[in-house]
């Protein structure tokens, strides 16, 4: 089940990216044809960028942080006009503090645990990470028992190739960091492989 506000089911992940830059990189992924893009908080004047980035695309795409840890983090997102909230791990107080905000969380996981603790406290949208470290076999089988309407994405290590397999296996979207941005990479190379990435997942 799909709880984004688009139909395109990618979240864009720049780490590393710059305040002078954002908009410029995420022109190019909303030419492509993208809806979500997320800034790590341990980028470079990270809240920075996402004030940029909501501002510009606030209104066309899901905006926010992602590496987000604690509440404190969710309210500086919130201050800077970001609606999505990613982290690494299933931290109830990040879900909570998201939910009471009216933004979007994502919270990281890795066992059936942890996915049930974030689905308690109100989480819709699941990150298994790394995905590629526990592969495809391994969602399937969480699939039989999660519920059906809680959207999985499967982030790290996962590229255009692996898309259909993880989308066989339940996956609902994904998230796209190094095989999108990288510091220092051209935008117009970022642009080809964002259509690439739209294009495959079209087809898959």
């Amino acid at each position: 089940m799909n709880h984004f506000p688009h139909d395109m089911p990618i979240v864009a992940i720049l780490r590393g990216v710059r305040p002078d830059e954002v908009v410029e990189v995420a022109g190019a992924l909303y030419d492509a044809g993208l809806r979500a893009i997320e800034v790590p908080l341990n980028s470079p004047d990270p809240y920075d960028s996402i004030a940029r980035l909501s501002a510009e695309f606030g209104g066309k795409c899901l905006c926010g942080a992602g590496t987000v840890l604690n509440a404190e983090q969710v309210d500086a997102v919130a201050s800077a006009g970001g609606r999505l909230i990613v982290s690494p791990d299933s931290n109830p107080a990040v879900i909570r503090r998201a939910l009471e905000l009216g933004l979007v969380p994502a919270p990281g996981f890795a066992t059936p645990t942890e996915a049930f603790a974030a689905i308690r406290v109100g989480a819709k949208i699941l990150k298994l990470f790394p995905a590629a470290a526990y592969g495809t076999a391994y969602l399937k089988a969480l699939r039989e028992v999660l519920p059906k309407d809680v959207s999985v994405l499967a982030v790290g290590g996962v590229g255009p190739a692996e898309m259909k397999e993880w989308l066989a296996a339940g996956a609902d979207g994904f998230g796209i960091g190094g095989g999108l941005y990288k510091p220092g990479r051209p935008v117009a190379e970022i642009a080809e492989r964002a259509a690439a990435l739209v294009s495959r997942l079209r087809s898959s």
